[in-house]
């Protein structure tokens, strides 16, 4: 594996990082003798104490959280970070780890986000218990590229933005000059990151999503004595009516050489806890991976979704130079894609139900802090997904260790996306993050799939294109993967001519979206899988703006028309040629709900199917994109950016959820309308046998769900709505839990003309926050229902646009929803006027003021 480079001899390697629960701080024992503070350190009166600092994990780590600074932009050099205010110490200000750079402009709709330098700083107080032990710092992850310096030394360079490193600080504290050593405010440590563009390092800048900088996954200070546990892998072998058989197989770190003698304990613990293996041994320190222990593992509870049973494994290490620790979780699972056929998992079929995830979030970029990654977690596994793609790098520790919990099967791929293949420097990359991510993740019994690459046969970075250098290295790639992993299996998606590489490929199929007709779905993905001897669809469904709606898109199911049989409704034009909804289309939830509908009825038929995996779970910030409704924003999310539910959220939890749901389609729709009497579509989506619809009080009938009969699996209903407010009511029942769901809603029967004014009014006020919400209207001042401007919100004054969060409730250009747009203004004192503008429209002002 590639070795970080090295400033100074005494710098830990790139593969030297710590991982999960077998990171060596991640359960180092704190020897006899020494108190928790002076694990933790002592803060000195120049800076924060540690207690404000750091906090101490449950492992005796610490996260550096507080206490950092950051500068945007590049400096002269390390000494610029402390020499004084002379320079630039008004330019830098306070942050919080993690921290992303482009946590706002990324989604920034006038212009491109940032790409360059960034300089962190910070004062890290330092004491460790171990006589002669180790002081390391664990990075989970920084972009793109990151420099450390302990004062004005460099220690290391990482390229890459998503696989885990470690930086041993021991000697480079030594090497501090006295008057520094001395300072009372700790070991001043500055890290660069940078991600400006560069040909010469994956991801590829043509890659559809934001390549973010900073320091966005967590810090740790890790102290470990002279010798510890760098890695510990649970190697098993499971086989249906066969011996479990499991090898516990580590790596040490002995920067000094020391040839002392060794004593290990080890315990397994089974998923209820009990004790089911002890063993120990003593022996000399060794160099590289040694398989330490082996044993049989009786009456195995195997992994599953359904049942997500985890083991662990606990080793204590203990010599003259103290003990540490290490625990990891294991999974006993055995699987298999069968040739043209399903996936089986524990010799059963599993009809493999996914969705995608970006590491992106509103207002944070990647710096998502624990709490949001376990709630967006939640959500996917709430939606009754049994799997998840990381696309399209190693994603956080945390994301992995939810998955083992939760039961969410994985595929997680190397960011060689896009671009082509570059020279020396960028293969060495993608080799070293290849190897790093199976290094670092091989314990996780949830990954079943190690992606190679995404959309390889997109040319762009180097003046030729060559197929036969992306297949060398496609190969190249797939015996590397087979070496540190034969367990598992290699993937790909969407680079035709490399498709028999790998042992599993994914073609491009975007039926209803990119391009054909969704009802074509079946039949596509029936030829794309006899090409290749495993098939599994990733990718497929389409973008929506959230709370746009359309009363066209149901229109052929009321009527029975249509230009396919079933009838499909469309939200744009259909003509000569190939439909393609993503150029033509409104981008309406009504027709991605019916897409998303259609699709997951004829899974339920497919039995040769492995699986697919719907994009993506979360909307997300990319370059890309600038023309899209909310700008620089992928909107194919079942949820927005901010974790906030669409209304396709709910038809894959009608399809997949084992709890019992209910949702009548249109919560983000106050405002319906038609002519007087006419009829509409009322859809209901449940996972209820059956379901009862009352409107305005008055029972509407029940209709049984079938899940072959589009669409809403039958739960629909046609009605007249009466002018002005209309109330639904639906009520189910699922194995005796009695679920029921309501809207209200405005029918509005007077037509309008086109747009001629706009209209800007404050629809709520909470505190300092000011909800305003925007509508188009005629020259009658009739709501303009159907409209879709492009609209740019502005202020002046004493308050704040809450805007570049990437949603359609907050960016500041944005395109109407059904003729109307919301954005939030901060206004904790004083006056502002808010103004709303669309090409052709006289702008629209609104004054707020608040005491």
């Amino acid at each position: 594996m590639k070795r970080t480079e090295p400033e100074s001899s005494h710098s830990l390697t790139r593969r030297e990082f710590l991982e999960g629960s077998s990171v060596l701080a991640a359960a180092t024992l704190i020897p006899a003798g020494a108190t928790a503070q002076a694990v933790v350190g002592k803060g000195g009166s120049g800076g924060q104490g540690a207690s404000e600092k750091a906090v101490v994990k449950h492992d005796g780590s610490q996260r550096l959280l507080s206490g950092w600074e950051y500068h945007a932009g590049s400096l002269g050099g390390v000494w610029e970070v402390w020499r004084g205010k002379e320079i630039s110490d008004r330019r830098w200000e306070s942050v919080q780890m993690p921290h992303c750079f482009n946590a706002r402009d990324a989604v920034d709709p006038d212009e491109p986000y940032y790409q360059g330098a960034g300089w962190y700083r910070s004062h890290v107080n330092v004491a460790n218990p171990y006589q002669g032990g180790r002081t390391l710092l664990h990075f989970e992850g920084a972009g793109q590229t990151t420099e450390v310096f302990i004062y004005l030394e460099k220690l290391t360079r990482h390229v890459g933005g998503y696989d885990e490193f470690v930086v041993d600080i021991t000697e480079a504290i030594a090497r501090l000059p006295s008057s520094v050593a001395a300072n009372e405010r700790g070991v001043p440590v500055a890290v660069l990151c940078d991600n400006s563009r560069d040909l010469e390092r994956i991801p590829s800048d043509l890659s559809d999503f934001t390549l973010y900088g900073g320091m966005y996954r967590y810090l740790n200070l890790v102290y470990v004595p002279a010798v510890s546990i760098e890695r510990l892998h649970v190697a098993t072998s499971v086989e249906s009516g066969r011996k479990t058989r499991a090898a516990i197989k580590v790596r040490l770190y002995n920067p000094g050489g020391s040839r002392e003698e060794l004593s290990f304990k080890l315990r397994i613990l089974d998923p209820a806890g009990k004790v089911v293996h002890r063993d120990s041994r003593t022996c000399s320190p060794w160099s590289g991976e040694n398989s330490l222990f082996e044993f049989d593992v009786q009456h195995p509870r195997l992994w599953s979704p359904a049942d997500p049973s985890l083991y662990r494994c606990e080793l204590i290490l203990a010599g003259s130079a103290g003990e540490s620790a290490v625990a990891e979780r294991f999974g006993l699972r055995y699987f298999e894609f069968l040739p043209h056929g399903p996936f089986h998992l524990n010799g059963a079929r599993l009809l493999i139900r996914g969705t995608q995830r970006h590491e992106d979030h509103a207002g944070l970029g990647a710096a998502m802090p624990e709490d949001l990654i376990r709630q967006e977690m939640q959500l996917i596994k709430d939606v009754g997904a049994n799997f998840i793609r990381l696309g399209h790098y190693q994603q956080s520790r945390l994301v992995l260790d939810l998955c083992d919990e939760l039961g969410l099967l994985v595929w997680e791929e190397v960011p060689w996306c896009r671009g082509g293949v570059g020279g020396p420097a960028y293969r060495q990359q993608a080799r070293d993050m290849l190897s790093n991510m199976i290094d670092q993740h091989y314990n996780h019994p949830s990954i079943i799939l190690w992606g190679l690459g995404n959309e390889n046969d997109w040319p762009g970075d180097s003046p030729e294109f060559r197929k036969e250098d992306i297949r060398a290295f496609m190969t190249e790639l797939n015996v590397l993967a087979h070496q540190l992993d034969p367990e598992r299996k290699t993937s790909i998606r969407r680079c035709e001519f490399a498709q028999d590489i790998p042992d599993v490929y994914s073609p491009s199929i975007w039926m209803g979206w990119y391009r054909g007709e969704y009802p074509q779905y079946k039949q596509e993905c029936w030829q794309q899988m006899q090409k290749v001897e495993r098939f599994l669809h990733m990718e497929w469904g389409g973008d929506s703006h959230a709370g746009r709606h359309s009363e066209e898109v149901d229109r052929p199911f009321v009527t029975g028309s249509g230009a396919t049989s079933p009838p499909v409704g469309y939200d744009f034009p259909v003509g000569p040629g190939t439909p393609n909804a993503s150029k033509d289309g409104l981008w309406s939830e009504t027709y991605i709900c019916n897409l998303f509908d259609w699709c997951l009825k004829e899974q339920e038929t497919m039995p040769w199917l492995t699986g697919a995996a719907q994009w993506i779970f979360k909307d997300f910030a990319t370059p890309s994109r600038p023309q899209n409704p909310v700008p620089r924003v992928n909107q194919k999310g079942l949820v927005e950016r901010d974790l906030r539910p669409k209304e396709g959220y709910y038809v894959f939890q009608s399809y997949w959820s084992a709890k019992p749901m209910i949702r009548i389609y249109g919560h983000t729709w106050p405002r319906r309308c038609g002519e007087p009497g006419e009829q509409k579509l009322v859809k209901v989506y449940s996972n209820c046998a059956a379901v009862e619809l009352f409107l305005n009080g008055h029972s509407c009938g029940v209709r049984k769900r079938n899940s072959q009969n589009f669409p809403a699996a039958g739960l629909r209903w046609i009605l007249s709505f009466p002018a002005g407010e209309n109330h639904l009511r639906a009520v189910g029942n699922a194995g005796g839990v009695r679920v029921e769901d309501e809207i209200r809603f405005e029918y509005l029967t007077q037509a309008w003309r086109r747009p001629a004014v706009l209209e800007l009014a404050e629809s709520s006020r909470e505190g300092d926050l000011f909800t305003l919400e925007l509508s188009a209207r005629d020259e009658g001042h009739v709501a303009c229902l159907d409209a879709r401007n492009r609209v740019r919100f502005g202020i002046t004054g004493d308050g704040a646009l809450h805007d570049n969060m990437g949603t359609a409730r907050a960016s500041r250009v944005v395109e109407l929803r059904n003729g109307r747009a919301q954005i939030a203004v901060s206004l904790p004192k004083g006056r502002c006027v808010v103004s709303a503008s669309s090409e052709g429209l006289p702008t629209a002002f609104l004054s707020l003021e608040r005491g």
